[in-house]
């Protein structure tokens, strides 16, 4: 999940009251879609459920002992317990492929699909599920994909951005970051102090502050979500100057994509609305410790 660092989960479980609770072992990864009708919840007991289509479409279980899901278009990812990364291509019930052993992140957009290894290397495959890998960098800790961007951070904490092919060079965005953010022509990071800074068009276009005490920072199309430190979640609509909206209290993730956007409670109920940023929620599923959407 782009809740940036596991200690921020924590700290934000706490606030809830839940620190106690489980957050699945899940590594920082993309939560946040590209305008699919597709929410993917995993719960506490490590099952992973994937709905298509309406706020109240049924659910149906992908797969067990998960730690991890991701969803891009008609593709849904998982990463099981003993570090599995499996990718579907299709309706719910296609068949699962194995993608990569000893995995501890994986991430989907359009028909590329990225792994963050245990020992910190980043792979990215281009095309069907069974693509060749190409190594994209080392000393990875976050991998994100966004269309034909990828963006990683580093274990110093500096954060690298390529647009094109596979093998295009690398641009340094920015240092002292936690976590990265991509969608189309925008870029997201959050920085250790807490604040999350975007930046729309090229690789080197300018960053705009977008707000302090953040722990989790997503973006989809025109929209920007931030998770505040005291658990309220925002979002904001249009230009990178736009006004922020107060979307939830005691929220522990939030996730967007097109017009819908989610937010996951402390108390592990998932909600989801569609529509407006003052669109009603919807209760889609309780005891939930990560939500996706595609």
């Amino acid at each position: 999940m782009n809740l940036k660092t596991l200690s921020a989960v924590a700290a934000v479980l706490a606030l809830a009251g839940l620190a106690g609770a489980s957050t699945a072992g899940a590594a920082p990864g993309t939560v946040s879609g590209d305008g699919g009708n597709r929410i993917g919840v995993l719960k506490d007991n490590g099952d992973a459920l994937v709905k298509a289509g309406g706020l109240s479409a049924t659910w149906v279980k992908e797969h067990g002992n998960v730690k991890q899901i991701t969803l891009s278009g008609n593709r849904i990812g998982v990463l099981t317990g003993d570090g599995i990364a499996w990718v579907k291509e299709g309706g719910l019930s296609a068949t699962w492929v194995r993608e990569a052993d000893d995995v501890k992140q994986i991430a989907l957009s359009g028909n590329r699909i990225g792994v963050l290894k245990d020992n910190g290397d980043a792979y990215v495959k281009e095309g069907g599920l069974s693509a060749s890998w190409v190594l994209e960098a080392g000393n990875v800790k976050e991998l994100e994909l966004s269309g034909n961007r990828i963006g990683v951070v580093k274990g110093n904490g500096d954060a690298y951005v390529k647009e094109g092919g596979l093998s295009a060079t690398w641009v340094k965005e920015s240092g002292n970051v936690i976590g990265i953010d991509l969608s189309g022509n925008r870029i997201g990071v959050l920085t250790g102090n807490g604040v999350a800074w975007v930046k729309e068009g090229g690789l080197s276009a300018t960053w705009v502050r977008e707000s302090d005490d953040i722990i989790q920072l997503e973006l989809s199309g025109n929209r920007i979500g931030v998770l505040k430190d005291n658990g309220d979640a925002y979002v904001k609509e249009g230009g990178l100057s736009a006004t922020w909206v107060h979307e939830y209290t005691h929220t522990i993730q939030i996730a967007l994509s097109g017009n819908r956007i989610g937010v996951l409670k402390g108390d592990g109920d998932a909600r989801v609305k569609e529509g407006g940023l003052s669109a009603t929620w919807v209760l889609e599923a309780n005891h939930v410790t990560e939500l996706a959407l595609s």
